[in-house]
């Protein structure tokens, strides 16, 4: 098996996470998981109304279940996505992500399009039960 060269700064987004976890009554939850590699990422978010009345992410934490890049992007797309409106956050993508983390050896780059497709996932179900909400 080839070596994989991780940054230090992917290292230390795997060693000590600052998103990691799980958040109680969560707004909004989004899970994707890829069966070629077996990494499971689940993305919580809280969402509040800034003063322009915008859905904003407040706080976001993940839970995943997966290689050193997979925990590295899952953080580094929290990280990304705090504190932005809605509207900005579907806006990130992998190569955000990838920055963000300090770049994967290139065999891990689906990490980061996990990263990507949870928080997605989330935001779609943020809007699905505010949708069926009544008003």
């Amino acid at each position: 098996m080839a070596s994989l060269d991780y940054t230090k700064k992917v290292l230390k987004r795997f060693a000590k996470p600052k998103f990691a976890g799980e958040i109680k009554n969560a707004d909004a939850v989004g899970q994707v998981g890829n069966a070629a590699c077996g990494d499971v990422l689940r993305v919580y978010l809280k969402i509040r109304k800034n003063k322009k009345g915008e859905d904003y992410i407040k706080d976001v934490k993940f839970k995943t279940m997966g290689c050193v890049a997979a925990i590295a992007s899952s953080d580094a797309v929290c990280e990304l996505a705090k504190g932005k409106t809605i509207k900005e956050a579907l806006k990130i993508n992998k190569k955000d992500i990838l920055k963000e983390v300090g770049n994967l050896p290139f065999i891990k780059h689906h990490c980061s399009i996990l990263g990507e497709e949870a928080l997605l996932k989330a935001i779609e179900n943020y809007e699905k039960k505010k949708s069926t909400k009544p008003h």
